[in-house]
């Protein structure tokens, strides 16, 4: 990881690739990660971690099945949330966005449960931040 200030902008601008998100520093044993989105991610759960998403630009929205039923979540530029542990999500954004998510590292873009994962998802545990 670098040890200068890094710009989020520029590291954006690094790479057009949707959903494969790279790392952009890591604190303790968290990866930050940024990500350009459009479109559908899948349906998918994490069962030991939450997950932190910041959008940095556009609109993202979370779809979240939960034990009262099934709810979506926007959230607009400069918002936050996290998705709690165990609960199964789909995020989508339709107009593309900028998103910093913030989780363990090694926690897997599909999660622990999924879909079937289309050829737009990335499968990953983050790449590395070449700018």
């Amino acid at each position: 990881m670098s040890s200068e200030p890094i710009s989020l902008g520029k590291a954006l601008a690094s790479f057009d690739v949707l959903w494969s998100p790279r790392i952009v520093t890591r604190v303790n044993d968290y990866d930050v990660r940024i990500a350009k989105v459009e479109g559908d991610h899948i349906w998918h759960v994490h069962d030991d971690t939450d997950e932190f998403f910041l959008v940095l630009d556009g609109e993202l929205c979370i779809s979240l099945r939960e034990p009262d039923g099934e709810r979506t979540v926007r959230l607009p530029r400069g918002a936050v949330y996290t998705v709690p542990r165990g609960t199964e999500h789909k995020p989508y954004a339709p107009a593309g966005a900028a998103i910093l998510m913030f989780e363990p590292t090694g926690t897997s873009t599909v999660g622990d449960r999924h879909d079937e994962i289309p050829e737009h998802v990335d499968a990953t545990t983050g790449h590395a931040l070449s700018t």
